[in-house]
Order: C-alpha cells, then sequence, then structure tokens
C-alpha cells in the first residue's frame, strides 16, 4: 500500500502521496530561503541608511565649524627685580719676605696681629674675621755673566702669604674698611685688598616671587594672543623655567647658557623666563 502523508489547511485535510510531500518540502524550502534573503537585504540596507546619516551629521558638523582651529600657542613670561645686596665678603692678602724660614714666620705674625687689631678698631666682630692657613714659597733669582750667559738662579728668600676674610651684613662698614685699610701700608705691610663681593641672602624667596611673575606674565601674554586672534585660551598644557640670571644693574653682562651670577656689584638685578604652552580653541 502506498504510504500516504496528510497536510491541515484551513481545516481541511489534504492527502498527499511520496511524490507530492517532496515537490511540497522542495518549495517551501525555497520560500524560506527567499524569505530569509529578503530579511537580509532589508538589514543591509537598514545599516546602509545608517552609515548615511552618521556621515551626514559629521559632514555637517565639519561644514560648521571649518572655521574654528584647536590647537597650541607657546608664550614666555619674564620676571624681572631689583635688589640691594645685604652680605658682603672681603678679603686681603699679607705677606712678608726673609731669608731665614722662621723669621719670615715671625714677622707674619706680627702683620697678623696688626692686621687683627686694625679691624676690631673698626667695629668688626672677632667671630667675623677668619684667617686662612699660611702659604710659603721659596722666592728665587735668575743669575747671569758678564757676557749675559743664563747661569742658573739662586735663592733670595722665603716668602710667606696670609689672607683675612670678613664676611658681614655690616655692608657699608665692610667697604670703608677694605677703602681704608690701605693705610696699614704705612706701618711698613705688604698688603693687597681684593675687591669684596656681594650676596643677598634672601635669594629663594626673591626666586619663588620672581616664578610667579613669570607665570603671570607669559599667561597674560597668552590671554591677549587667544583674544586677538579670536580664539578661547584653553587648559595649561606644560611649564619650562629658564636659567636664573643675576647681573649688575644698569651693567652690560651678558646672559649665560648655565646662569649669571654676578658678585662684583651691590645693586644688582635678577630675572627669569618661563615658557607655557597652551591649548587653544
Amino acid at each position: 500500500m502506498m504510504n500516504k502523508i496528510y497536510f491541515i489547511e484551513n481545516k481541511r485535510v489534504l492527502n498527499f502521496n511520496k511524490f507530492d510531500s517532496f515537490i511540497l518540502r522542495m518549495t517551501l524550502t525555497t520560500l524560506d530561503l527567499l524569505y530569509f534573503k529578503k530579511m537580509k537585504n532589508n538589514i543591509s540596507s537598514i545599516l546602509f541608511s545608517v552609515a548615511i546619516i552618521v556621515a551626514s551629521i559629521i559632514l555637517g558638523n565639519a561644514y560648521l565649524n571649518r572655521n574654528r582651529v584647536i590647537g597650541s600657542i607657546s608664550v614666555t613670561g619674564l620676571g624681572k627685580a631689583d635688589f640691594t645686596s645685604d652680605l658682603i665678603v672681603w678679603e686681603c692678602t699679607f705677606s712678608n719676605t726673609n731669608t731665614q724660614l722662621e723669621k719670615a714666620y715671625a714677622d707674619l705674625e706680627k702683620d697678623k696681629k696688626i692686621v687683627s687689631d686694625y679691624l676690631s678698631s673698626k667695629g668688626v666682630p672677632k667671630e667675623a674675621i677668619v684667617f686662612s692657613a699660611v702659604e710659603t714659597d721659596q722666592q728665587r733669582k735668575n743669575v747671569y755673566s758678564a757676557n749675559g750667559n743664563y747661569m742658573g738662579d739662586e735663592f733670595v728668600g722665603y716668602v710667606l702669604r696670609q689672607s683675612v676674610t670678613v664676611e658681614s651684613k655690616e655692608v657699608e662698614k665692610i667697604e670703608k674698611i677694605a677703602r681704608e685699610i690701605t693705610e696699614l701700608l704705612n706701618q711698613g705691610l705688604q698688603l693687597y685688598s681684593n675687591p669684596p663681593r656681594y650676596y643677598y641672602t634672601k635669594l629663594e624667596d626673591l626666586k619663588i616671587e620672581m616664578v610667579s611673575a613669570a607665570t603671570e606674565n607669559a599667561r597674560s601674554r597668552a590671554e591677549k594672543i587667544a583674544t586677538n586672534s579670536k580664539s578661547k585660551l584653553g587648559d595649561l598644557i606644560s611649564g619650562k623655567m629658564g636659567i636664573f640670571q643675576i647681573t649688575g644693574q644698569h651693567s652690560n653682562e651678558d646672559y649665560s647658557w648655565g646662569g649669571a651670577f654676578n658678585t662684583s656689584s651691590k645693586e644688582k638685578t635678577a630675572s627669569i623666563t618661563m615658557k607655557l604652552d597652551y591649548n587653544v580653541k
């Protein structure tokens, strides 16, 4: 007996043989493929439409902001201050010569006492007076024959030297002493006075103030540039501090890569730069 397949549709029972059922399955499979293909095409169409919309939005924003440039600017600010040194360091050297070392040393000790008494008489406290170690050299001279030929050298004597250093915040007083100590030449001292050196004890505080001033100056420049270019100053990207320079006031001293540090002038000018990078929008 031939097998039967029953298909119910609209409450009706349809009778199919094997061949008919095969044809039916093939038909249904074909319909399914067409349905899924149609669905796939629909999804592709939807995705394509979404991509077109997103691209339109991006292009629209780009057109609207075509004149709006986002970048950065670099500015350099300067901090500068004049100040008067509040610390002086002065040094002088005295020496004595003798063919006998012991005698030369004894004479140098006498000279040392004369210098110490002189400084004390001028109001310099003993703790501010520092004597260096004694330096000893042999003094020799060249010897020539009657014909002018070099014959060698001969010993002349010992030369002993010693320095005294005075460090004080009484700048004007020590300046005067440095000028007047040559009075001791009248007492037979062989003495040489060095120029005073000047320093500032509040230098670190001054540096902080100057860095702040240089930073403010740099930001002010950046704001003016941004305003003039119809832009808006953004966040700080980076900051770099320059080299601290100290020069004499109204002098022609040049800045150096490592930083100038003037010690010969009492009246000084300190300066420092700050380089700042800002975003602009």
